[in-house]
């Protein structure tokens, strides 16, 4: 068979005859995929595979389970619904621990640090961290184990990069059931680092006992008011960075804390908000911040609310996803696809109000049922 260069040397040959102009071959390029690979598919492991893996704390299973819980692909979904049940009674039994913050503040540092001291006292680490992806290309960076890499080597420590796909607060839509596998698998410390972009982060509050707010000395007024409303949330604010030339401020910006966060009700928790200083290039005020986490479920579980808080977030969920279930199936429905854009241009040219119309399609909806 001939190459492209035999074909164009054919051609063109006519167009050479005679001429002293001569046409060096060149040499054929190596192919991109070497011919002698061969992909082996991996085999399909079966529900109790899955579930025994986990239970025995495979990271490789963990992870492999946690992609068909994360997967949109409805031939995953039956298989994933089964694993998170069969594992469920297994899990619950961590301190599940949101960590935001205004960019800059050194999320992922902080977590390598303070996870290096949970390690030293016995801990099994997860950190769920999660990725904000790019709304044009769907894209994300995914380079918390690149930023982890002590903790990410450490057999005790699961880390797990997820994309947030534009949902709210920056977590993916799965994470809730990610937490019941690593809880499962022996995890008992659960980090969820949110990618804290002025997003609101009630979906974060929304699945873990306590939420940690990482803030930085001189971000400016304008960028800490963002924050406001994750300020209300927070159980603990630790100001990063307490280092150098910079210690003088973020005791200042701690201070400034404190006398905000007083002004605010105290929450149902009973727990008031407190303020820390830290560093995690130096450690120092580290082992505070531990210590102020330690007690938090100390007193919330003295007082009840830990119990109630974790009911309530499964009454949420349980609600959350039926919410879910029934937004896609409305928009699924071939009628109501075919009648959805006559209405919005109806709406649109003022002939329909967005709430007239909005009825009529939920009417169509279940009267078809």
């Amino acid at each position: 068979m001939k190459n492209d260069m035999e074909h164009w040397e054919d051609h063109h040959r006519e167009e050479f005859e005679g001429s002293a102009l001569v046409v060096a071959r060149g040499v054929e390029d190596a192919p991109a995929v070497n011919p002698s690979f061969r992909r082996v598919p991996r085999r399909e492991l079966s529900t109790g595979e899955y579930v025994e893996g986990i239970e025995r704390g495979d990271a490789t299973i963990l992870s492999q389970a946690i992609t068909l819980v994360e997967s949109n692909n409805p031939a995953h979904y039956d298989q994933a619904r089964q694993i998170v049940e069969r594992t469920l009674p297994f899990s619950g039994r961590s301190q599940r621990i949101g960590i935001t913050g205004v960019p800059g503040a050194g999320k992922s540092t902080f977590i390598e640090a303070v996870g290096g001291m949970v390690l030293s006292e016995g801990h099994r680490l997860a950190v769920l961290a999660v990725d904000p992806s790019s709304e044009r290309s769907g894209g994300s960076i995914l380079g918390d184990k690149t930023r982890m890499e002590s903790l990410a080597a450490n057999p005790a420590v699961f880390i797990r990069p997820s994309p947030s796909a534009g949902e709210l607060g920056g977590v993916a839509r799965k994470s809730r059931e990610t937490i019941v596998l690593c809880e499962a698998a022996g995890f008992d410390v659960v980090f969820v680092e949110t990618v804290g972009v002025g997003q609101s982060e009630t979906t974060v509050h929304s699945m873990v006992d306590l939420m940690l707010m990482l803030q930085i000395a001189g971000a400016g007024d304008e960028l800490q008011g963002i924050k406001r409303g994750i300020m209300e949330m927070a159980d603990l604010v630790a100001v990063t960075k307490a280092d150098g030339a910079n210690v003088d401020r973020a005791r200042l910006a701690k201070t400034q804390f404190v006398n905000a966060l007083s002004l605010f009700p105290t929450p149902e928790s009973g727990w008031r908000a407190r303020a820390y200083t830290c560093s995690a290039v130096t450690g120092e005020g580290l082992r505070e911040v531990w210590e102020g986490i330690e007690e938090f479920f100390a007193f919330t579980r003295a007082n009840g609310f830990f119990e109630t808080n974790r009911n309530s977030q499964k009454r949420f969920w349980m609600r959350e996803t039926i919410d879910q279930a029934l937004r896609e199936e409305f928009y699924k429905r071939p009628d109501i696809a075919a009648m959805l854009e006559s209405f919005q241009q109806q709406v649109l040219e003022d002939q329909l109000s967005p709430f007239v119309a909005a009825r009529r399609l939920l009417d169509l909806y279940f009267g078809g049922k």
